[in-house]
């Protein structure tokens, strides 16, 4: 089997399980939540790189939707949410390389600051997105005399803080016991 069919093959299988997590109860009253996911998704993009990542995270969207996991009022709020929102997790994988060089390296310093870069930007890009479409979908839920803006605000920095927070913690942990989970090599998983 080819290299790059390994790729996307490992990519459908995290995507499917970063979907999987999301059925851990880990919400906190109904609009605030942990994405339980992130984690495995944002090691996949640290493991493969960019485009690889941006599609396991458009998939990771897109199977919410398919496994009856996704809340949508519209086509095109579904559209921005599960689509563009969880894709754009993906730009984690722009850090991969330095990520994998300092892990490989065992600088666990530098390896923990990019993992919390490279985490910061996907959350951020995620729920960039989410908060745009919480002001223009969800805003007329938002207390009476409380700023559709604010309200979306208020609930996805909540939810970008907690997953981004869980994802970091969990992703060092993993850097510093098991490593090579980071480097795609073929003495680790046979490809």
């Amino acid at each position: 089997m080819s290299k790059s069919l390994n790729i996307w093959i490992e990519g459908t299988i995290i995507a499917a399980l970063a979907t999987v997590l999301s059925f851990v109860p880990f919400n906190i009253g109904p609009s605030f939540s942990v994405t339980v996911g992130a984690p495995v998704i944002v090691l996949y993009c640290l493991r493969r790189g960019l485009v690889p990542g941006l599609i396991a995270s458009f998939l990771w969207g897109i199977l919410h939707i398919f496994v009856g996991n996704a809340s949508i009022l519209t086509p095109l709020q579904g559209f921005i949410e599960y689509f563009v929102a969880f894709g754009f997790t993906g730009f984690a994988g722009l850090w991969a390389k330095p990520v994998q060089e300092s892990v490989e390296k065992r600088d666990w310093k530098r390896s923990s600051i990019l993992i919390v870069v490279a985490t910061v930007v996907g959350t951020i890009a995620r729920y960039f997105w989410h908060t745009i479409a919480g002001y223009y979908f969800w805003g007329q839920y938002a207390p009476e005399g409380m700023s559709p803006w604010i309200y979306s605000i208020l609930l996805n920095s909540a939810s970008a803080l907690a997953t981004g927070g869980f994802t970091i913690l969990i992703l060092v942990v993993i850097s510093q016991t098991t490593s090579q989970l980071f480097t795609p090599k073929r003495t680790h998983f046979g490809y």
